[in-house]
């Protein structure tokens, strides 16, 4: 199911989520409601891409630590496994107008679907007068103010905590919940942490201290523990190292990357593992320029995603643990509606910056307004984006019919209008 999962996750996190969201809840009824929010609310706060951690975290559910391990990697491979393959033809031949085309449409499907997760989550999330407060406030924090994403689910939390009223039952502990205890989870985190820093001590035994493989494993083990707000949040800073301090890739290679990230399946934060392609194809010694790139991208791929199924796979039977107080309840509901107004976030962002080229902005003190320029829009994106939200609202076309017919149709579109 999670590799199905990671086949069908298109369109960064909110997509993700929405495909989860109907594979563990609706379609399988693995999961409650309320345990997938539960779940969700608890990555939200964690550094690290959201949407892999869920699916470790639904994976646990189900089957404990083996369970987590096997879902959130079968998250990660497909996409992983693309982005290598794209990342090997962009270095071999600078050419990816097929990839493009392929996935054209694609991107005008994911707006409908991150459109019904926004509906999904929303009508569970949004019960109360706070609740909406929360959503509308994280929306206008994130989009106007630019506030950092961890000070927005922070502040939600602190003020569910402060107003949140008694309502109804509280949740009720699963019986079956593993039980934990402080020595536990020592060993988890320390085997945790053991497998996360054994290729990068590897790679500092029997490789130059200065090799590429050496300083990508340092520079994306930061990354992976400071990583909050998903990869859109992180690509100023991975972008001054990766472009002007390490040389491992240009601007103009940075916002390709970030493309083919977007239009392949799997976490938005797979944009790291093409640059780390790139610095492995451009340093490759002691290797070949290809073995040198795919060490390099596993390496990338390894330590970025290593922290989060730790992060899981120790603090999940806690959480579980925690699930009837009712205080953490009133916190993890506002972090819940917080979350809607972050989806909707990413919903206007990407709606903007993929049916329009062109997009300006007015600024009042520390208010920030993006608008798109009306010219710039692309037609047939837009159509296709209407024909996805057909198939999606009024036929309830799964998730595959809808990206597999958007795709066919962005690659018709290529073809006939070049």
């Amino acid at each position: 199911m999670s590799l199905k999962v990671g086949l069908l996750s298109f369109g960064g996190p909110a997509a993700q989520i929405s495909v989860m969201h109907q594979e563990f809840v609706e379609n399988r009824k693995w999961l409650s409601e309320e345990r997938f929010l539960h779940a969700l609310n608890y990555c939200m706060l964690l550094p690290g891409p959201e949407a892999q951690q869920l699916a470790t975290y639904c994976g646990w559910l189900s089957g404990r630590t083996l369970g987590g391990l096997i879902s959130g990697l079968l998250f990660i491979l497909p996409g992983a496994i693309a982005m290598a393959i794209v990342s090997y033809v962009y270095a071999a031949f600078g050419e990816t107008s097929l990839i493009a085309a392929v996935f054209y449409g694609v991107k005008a499907g994911v707006l409908a679907i991150v459109l019904q997760a926004l509906m999904k989550i929303g009508k569970k999330a949004l019960r109360t007068r706070l609740a909406w407060f929360l959503c509308a406030a994280s929306f206008c924090a994130l989009f106007f103010a630019a506030v950092p994403f961890p000070f927005v689910i922070l502040g939600a939390a602190a003020i569910g905590l402060l107003l949140g009223r008694e309502s109804g039952a509280p949740p009720e502990i699963d019986p079956g919940a593993a039980p934990t205890t402080l020595l536990k989870t020592l060993r988890t985190v320390l085997a945790g942490i053991l497998i996360w820093v054994a290729p990068p001590i590897a790679a500092m035994l029997f490789l130059a201290p200065g090799n590429v493989l050496v300083e990508i494993a340092e520079f994306f083990s930061l990354l992976a523990v400071v990583s909050f707000g998903g990869a859109y949040a992180l690509l100023s800073y991975m972008a001054q190292v990766a472009v002007e301090t390490k040389s491992w890739i240009t601007a103009g290679e940075m916002l390709d990357g970030l493309g083919l990230a977007e239009t392949t399946p799997g976490p938005l934060i797979l944009v790291t593992q093409f640059v780390g392609f790139l610095g492995g194809w451009r340093d490759p010694d002691p290797f070949s320029p290809l073995t040198g790139a795919l060490l390099a991208a596993a390496m990338t791929t390894w330590v970025t995603f290593a922290p989060s199924f730790l992060f899981v796979l120790a603090g999940a039977p806690w959480m579980e643990r925690l699930r009837g107080n009712r205080k953490l309840a009133h916190a993890l509901s506002a972090i819940t509606a917080a979350v809607a107004g972050t989806i909707l976030n990413l919903a206007v962002w990407f709606a903007l910056h993929v049916l329009f080229s062109e997009t300006g902005t007015l600024t009042f003190g520390p208010f920030e307004i993006t608008w798109p320029e009306p010219g710039s829009l692309d037609p047939v994106l837009a159509g296709i984006a209407l024909g996805a939200a057909g198939l999606v609202f009024v036929l309830k076309r799964g998730i595959a019919t809808v990206l597999a017919v958007t795709a066919l149709l962005g690659l018709l579109a290529n073809f006939v209008l070049g």
